[in-house]
């Protein structure tokens, strides 16, 4: 099997490893990056937009955010519709002043890619990683099935696995070595993608004791909405007219005024559940994105959290590189779980302020008056307000 090397061997072209390897390439260290996907696919795949500001912070110290300082799109204000009436929250003006940037997830990797590229990166599309092995020495090796079929091995110093939860890389790290925790929600979106202008100006949360509805500007033409289902649901059961229904309904429509309709264009489910592995290192192999810790999209925090760790990853190998200092490397899960737990802290408080249980029972009464309680606070406390803000964009 013919053998080549490199430095350092990033498997997954998604946000996390594209920061990695152009933040690795700008430091002077060789890296190659796997993607088993096509550039078409991986550069047209639609997901979350919401740019934290250290993550912008990130992209614009290290020369990776033209596009989005250009077509990015600033949002400091998120709105809540109840049964009570709706209230709004200028999130930029509370906690630290932070906010978001809406960016298209595959415009970023379509600019991350460009720019890898352009700074001599080797970037292999339609190459799969079939194997992990060799962690614990001192040279792991990825054994690669290429576009054509052959196989091929790569040789490194270290593995960034950046593949996702259902990834090569994770399932590299043997039983017993790492800690999974995992909590499924309960909860299920129908998550939509439509040619249709933003309804308003703030992204929208719908609590409604039909199920939560959400929406959220991506450009000025298409829009996300959320629509909380039944677990198990199909989404072809849910064609145009039934999903505009459901939405004008949960949304109060007839009280805030009509939703900016048009065509479905994407429409698949998500149950909400998250996941976290302890530790995120194994050897010469680190964990990055959502091979490290799956978090529910409802606050946002996945594409922000890949960054955050791959800018730590970075900052570890470098040295590690550079002159054999592995004392970052070592501490890389250390410094990287902490702010895991909080975003996921904050992920499931977000779980249960927009979903309330149904039946009439008493326990569901409860909990939906907590979700009261916890709604109304949210509105009348300057305290709370400042908590929010400042853990609905940070880290």
């Amino acid at each position: 099997m013919p053998e080549q090397t490199s430095a350092v061997v990033i498997i997954g072209a998604g946000p996390a490893g594209l920061v990695l390897g152009n933040l690795l390439l700008a430091a002077g260290v060789g890296c190659t990056v796997l993607e088993r996907q096509s550039r078409a696919h991986v550069e047209q795949r639609a997901r979350a937009g919401f740019l934290a500001a250290n993550t912008v912070r990130v992209l614009t110290e290290h020369g990776l955010a033209d596009g989005l300082l250009k077509g990015g799109q600033q949002h400091d204000t998120c709105a809540f519709r109840t049964a009570s009436g709706e209230f709004e929250l200028q999130y930029g003006t509370l906690g630290r002043g932070e906010v978001h940037t809406v960016y298209p997830q595959q415009h970023l990797v379509r600019d991350l890619v460009a720019e890898f590229l352009a700074r001599g990166g080797d970037l292999r599309f339609e190459t799969a990683a079939v194997a992990v092995t060799g962690l614990t020495g001192d040279r792991p090796q990825v054994t690669v099935r290429a576009a054509d079929g052959g196989l091929h091995r790569l040789q490194c110093r270290f593995v960034a696995g950046c593949d996702g939860r259902h990834g090569i890389a994770r399932t590299a790290v043997p039983a017993g070595a790492a800690r999974r925790f995992r909590r499924d929600h309960g909860v299920s979106w129908l998550a939509l993608l439509a040619a249709a202008p933003q309804s308003m100006a703030a992204v929208a949360y719908a609590v409604h004791e039909d199920g939560f509805a959400g929406h959220m500007a991506r450009t000025p033409d298409i829009t996300r909405y959320y629509l909380q289902v039944p677990r198990g649901e199909d989404p072809a059961d849910w064609p145009d007219a039934r999903i505009w229904e459901e939405l004008r309904h949960r949304m109060r429509a007839d009280r805030y005024g009509p939703l900016n309709e048009g065509a479905v264009l994407e429409r698949r489910i998500v149950d909400m559940a998250s996941d976290v592995l302890d530790p995120i290192q194994y050897g010469r192999l680190f964990l990055v994105g959502d091979a490290a810790s799956l978090i529910s999209p409802s606050a946002a925090k996945g594409a922000n959290l890949a960054v955050m760790e791959a800018e730590t990853l970075a900052r570890a190998m470098v040295p590690a590189l550079r002159g054999g200092d592995e004392q970052r490397l070592a501490r890389y899960s250390a410094d990287c779980l902490p702010r895991i737990w909080r975003a996921q802290e904050f992920s499931h408080w977000m779980i249960n302020l927009l979903h309330g249980p149904a039946g009439t029972g008493d326990e569901a009464v409860f909990l939906r008056e907590l979700q009261r309680a916890r709604l109304e606070s949210l509105q009348t406390s300057r305290r709370h307000q400042d908590h929010f803000a400042e853990n609905y964009v940070g880290i």
